[in-house]
């Protein structure tokens, strides 16, 4: 459930839990943690607001981007006590719009049991060279959205060094797409909607823009590259070989 203008004004622990898809106790902890501001008292009844379940519901956000509780802390503390709807819309809308969701920490057994398949130590090395696993502090290893991927490359009769330098390059590319595609949307996009450009957005439409923003740009990406992809092979072929063999 996200948060909408007109959400009650007054909620209970039970119902503000409730609403963020999470437990009692768990709020509860969060709160004595400093990551919610302090309810409204009446009396013994403690209320809380829609900005109270829009904090939750990024402190959620963030848990499931890999912030441990500290880092979720130090990144809340950038974020003014009087923020809007608004705003936690917008910092909600800047960690899920690319994002493809959380990744899954996994023991070695687990990853091999998801891989179909019993992994050598190289291949494992393999899978962390290319970016489909990565290894965590405590001994595990966070299944990363090209696993899948990975593990199919594992069966390429081709040099494996070849594979990693691939790998390497995808991702030198996709981190400076992303920086820029992050700073287009920043600017063109959250920026505006801050000083309220769009006439009837609200929290919940922004958010919905931002999944279905995510969902066509990552179409045209790959559309992209199939493009440029063809157009190198067009004109590889296109080349006429001088008398020596050499274009």
């Amino acid at each position: 459930m996200s948060v909408q203008e007109g959400s009650p004004g007054r909620l209970t622990i039970d119902e503000l839990a409730l609403a963020a898809g999470t437990t009692v106790r768990t709020t509860r902890y969060y709160a004595s943690l400093g990551l919610l501001p302090p309810p409204e008292r009446q009396g013994r009844m403690a209320y809380y607001s829609a900005l109270h379940l829009a904090r939750l519901e990024l402190v959620r956000a963030l848990q499931e981007h890999g912030f441990t509780l500290t880092a979720i802390e130090r990144y809340l503390t950038r974020i003014p006590a009087d923020a809007s709807l608004e705003e936690l819309a917008v910092q909600r809308a800047m960690l899920t719009s690319w994002a493809p969701g959380p990744h899954e920490e996994l023991t070695r057994r687990q990853v091999e049991e998801r891989a179909g398949r019993p992994l050598a130590d190289d291949q494992v090395e393999l899978l962390v060279s290319t970016g489909a696993l990565a290894r965590t502090r405590d001994g595990t290893f966070e299944l990363m959205p090209a696993f899948a991927v990975g593990v199919e490359m594992l069966d390429m009769d081709i040099p494996l060094d070849s594979v990693v330098a691939a790998a390497q390059a995808i991702t030198r590319h996709m981190d400076a797409l992303a920086d820029e595609l992050t700073e287009i949307l920043r600017s063109r996009v959250l920026e505006p909607y801050r000083r309220r450009e769009y006439p009837g957005m609200d929290a919940a439409k922004l958010e919905d823009t931002m999944t279905r923003l995510r969902r066509l740009t990552l179409e045209a990406v790959v559309s992209g590259f199939q493009r440029a992809a063809d157009q190198v092979v067009r004109r590889s072929l296109s080349e006429d070989p001088g008398p020596d063999g050499q274009p």
